[in-house]
């Protein structure tokens, strides 16, 4: 008999050991599946390398491997090294990470349904062995492409971070760079932040490559699809993976070239369970397997903006767009200069209006960013001061008109508008703000004739729907397009020559360090919408409504100068000790009542005094979130800091234990998380 240590899925509150001693009859690899009993329960688990400091227990009082996967090979050790820094990097059980990565249908399949699985799979035809497209078919580079491909070629491992101004051509070096892994027999990865961004790339990919098989990888497709997209990449059958977050730990024995697209955006972030950045483990992945990542933005993320100034990472610049395209002229509208109606701002300011008009006339396109969704943010009552809030969480419900209702946000409760106010009986009860529904609604009136849609959470919500309504944009079928941040982010519009967002100064004040560096992207990247066709690029431009036309982030946003905003903003995060030049971490605490929360937190604090590592780090009193209440759920969180990253790791890998044993003392408390690198304060 032999012993294995196998890791198994358990969340780590339960305080038990993730990976555990099993015995079996037949000595068995490092990444080998399995099924394990655990409890009265049969589950998955992953044969793993065990640590060297281990002491197991002996053979003979062991349970045995009930079931062994031998028609899949054994996941590399590359991916048991990624997965294991993931998991104590973000301080979470090697097992719950490596198995919450993989298909759930994978998890709950035996040996003799994965065999036939595995049958038809391989019976499926490959690519046709098309020629590849010749080079003279493929579109003329610009200068500052080849000079950025010449330097991708030498670039045999290590990180580049190629800054080019929307529409200058990323993609297209991103694919020359696939076609260079591919060539050389190896596999490449492909990041983007979100699903809606994948089916236009991955069609792009497709035509590019018709010989090669490409599988994608995200939450929206069915189990079938996810366990099959995931196997054809472990067994080296799938040439590219084309995915969102999850997809950084495919596994991928041939693998060559990692690019993360839009790598500055938030939604690389997993904000549930483990927290883990796939940007990060991405460059990580590229470090344990000597491999080239390209990490590629307009807007660079400012801790991958200052690596590439220390020299850490290789800076690419793609400083034009193609086709000698100007960028679109930005025009600052001052809010405090336009009339008011009760107080009321108009939708659009009268040359704002006119601008969109001479769009339509000439039948270009308009884009109108508003990142709020629903009608109006809030239903109010002029008589009694009542507000629509939402009464499981410090939240409003927002008001949707298209089907009478309130809807909160956070925690999705959703009830009919009341016919009249609920806690006077007044009957003019009314929406306050504005949402995009009612902006499309006011265009409506502003401009008649005109052909509006609009894209948001709530109108892409059925299977198709957004596929269906960008193409309605491409083919010319839309004057006047009103979104949220769902559509500033990779989508090539041709007609487009005008983009305006609709007073978005609340970031300008937000209590979040990161807020400026998320609104500056946004910004940019809705006005790379706008000229992106050479011969329209002169007369595309770019207005903001904000009542800080004077703001210095408007002002670098003029001038389309991401360098300035940058060194300013990162000086000021030197003074302050903020990221990238301080380390932090976030431990959150959740109950039903926020004492209970709050007494876990100072606990967590008071036992620091008795670590030798907590010397290293600054603890900041417990606060509650910008949103303290979700679901009846009261949270509170405190924030970590530490000048050095690995002495903030190894505090949290000290005080973890001691977390574990506040846990079962504070039995109101309903769950708890340590968030390292947090994205939002």
């Amino acid at each position: 008999m032999h012993r294995l240590a196998v890791a198994v899925e358990l969340p780590q509150h339960t305080g038990i050991a993730a990976v555990l001693d099993y015995e079996s009859e037949q000595s068995l690899p490092p990444g080998a599946l399995v099924r394990v009993p655990l409890g009265r329960r049969d589950v998955a688990g992953i044969v793993w390398t065990r640590a060297a400091d281990a002491d197991p227990a002996p053979v003979g009082r062991l349970r045995p491997v009930q079931e062994v996967l031998e028609g899949l090979p054994p996941l590399s050790q590359p991916w048991q090294r990624l997965v294991e820094f993931a998991a104590t990097y973000y301080q979470r059980q090697i097992g719950e990470l490596a198995l919450g990565v993989l298909p759930p249908e994978l998890r709950r399949t035996g040996d003799r349904q994965l065999a036939r699985r595995l049958a038809r799979l391989l019976r499926q035809p490959a690519p046709p062995l098309e020629t590849p497209p010749e080079a003279a078919a493929l579109p003329e580079l610009s200068a500052d492409q080849s000079a950025v491909l010449a330097q991708v070629e030498q670039l045999q491992a290590g990180v580049a971070l190629l800054h080019g101004v929307t529409g200058s051509g990323k993609t297209e070096v991103y694919l020359r760079a696939a076609a260079l892994a591919l060539a050389a027999g190896r596999q490449v990865l492909m990041l983007v932040p979100e699903i809606n961004l994948t089916p236009q790339l991955q069609s792009r990919v497709a035509a590019r490559f018709p010989a090669q098989r490409l599988v994608s990888l995200h939450s929206a497709l069915t189990p079938a699809q996810r366990i099959n997209h995931w196997l054809l990449a472990h067994l080296g059958r799938a040439d590219l993976v084309l995915g969102t977050r999850l997809a950084v730990f495919a596994s991928m024995p041939r693998l060559g070239l990692i690019v993360v697209d839009e790598e500055h955006d938030p939604s690389f972030k997993q904000q549930e369970g483990a927290r883990y950045s796939a940007r990060d483990l991405a460059v990580y992945r590229g470090h344990l397997e000597q491999l080239p990542v390209i990490l590629g933005s307009a807007t660079p993320s400012l801790e991958s903006w200052q690596r590439a100034q220390e020299g850490r990472y290789r800076r690419l610049a793609l400083p034009a767009r193609i086709g000698a395209g100007a960028m679109p002229r930005v025009r600052l509208l001052d809010t405090a200069s336009l009339p008011r109606t009760r107080s009321v701002l108009p939708a659009l300011a009268p040359p704002l209006q006119a601008a969109v008009q001479e769009r339509i006339a000439r039948g270009e396109q308009s884009l109108l960013l508003l990142n709020r969704r629903g009608y109006a943010p809030v239903l109010h009552c002029h008589h009694c001061q009542w507000k629509s809030g939402c009464p499981h969480c410090s939240a409003w419900r927002v008001f949707h008109k298209a089907d009478r209702t309130l809807r909160c946000h956070h925690c999705g409760l959703t009830e009919p508008v009341p016919r009249a106010c609920p806690d006077c009986g007044n009957l003019d009860i009314a929406p306050l703000g504005r949402g995009t529904e009612k902006l499309e609604e006011q265009l409506a009136g502003l401009l008649p004739g005109a052909r509006i849609a609009r894209i948001d959470a709530d109108s892409t919500r059925h299977q198709g729907a957004l596929e269906r309504q960008l193409a309605a944009v491409h083919e010319g079928e839309v004057d006047v397009l009103v979104g949220t941040q769902m559509v500033t982010k990779g989508h090539d519009f041709r007609r487009m020559t005008l983009v305006a967002a609709i007073n978005p100064d609340g970031a300008l004040f937000s209590s979040d360090f990161r807020a400026p560096e998320r609104l500056f992207a946004l910004l940019m990247q809705a006005a790379g919408r706008a000229g992106r066709d050479a011969d329209q690029a002169a007369r595309s431009e770019m207005w903001i409504q904000t009542a800080y036309p004077g703001h210095a982030l408007y002002q670098a946003l003029l001038a389309h100068d991401f360098d300035a905003f940058a060194t300013s903003q990162l000086d000021e995060r030197r003074r302050a000790g903020l990221p990238p030049f301080s380390f932090l971490a976030l431990l959150r605490a959740e109950a039903r009542e926020a004492a209970v929360a709050g007494a876990f937190l100072q606990a967590a604090a008071e036992v620091v005094a008795d670590l030798a590592e907590g010397a290293a780090v600054s603890l900041y009193p417990p606060v509650p979130p910008a949103v303290p209440r979700v679901a009846g759920i009261e949270r509170m969180q405190m924030l970590v800091e530490s000048p050095s990253r690995p002495a903030l790791q190894r505090f949290l890998a000290a005080w973890l234990p001691a977390l574990h044993a506040l846990r079962r003392a504070h039995k109101g408390l309903a769950r708890w998380a340590v968030d390292v690198d947090p994205m939002a304060i």
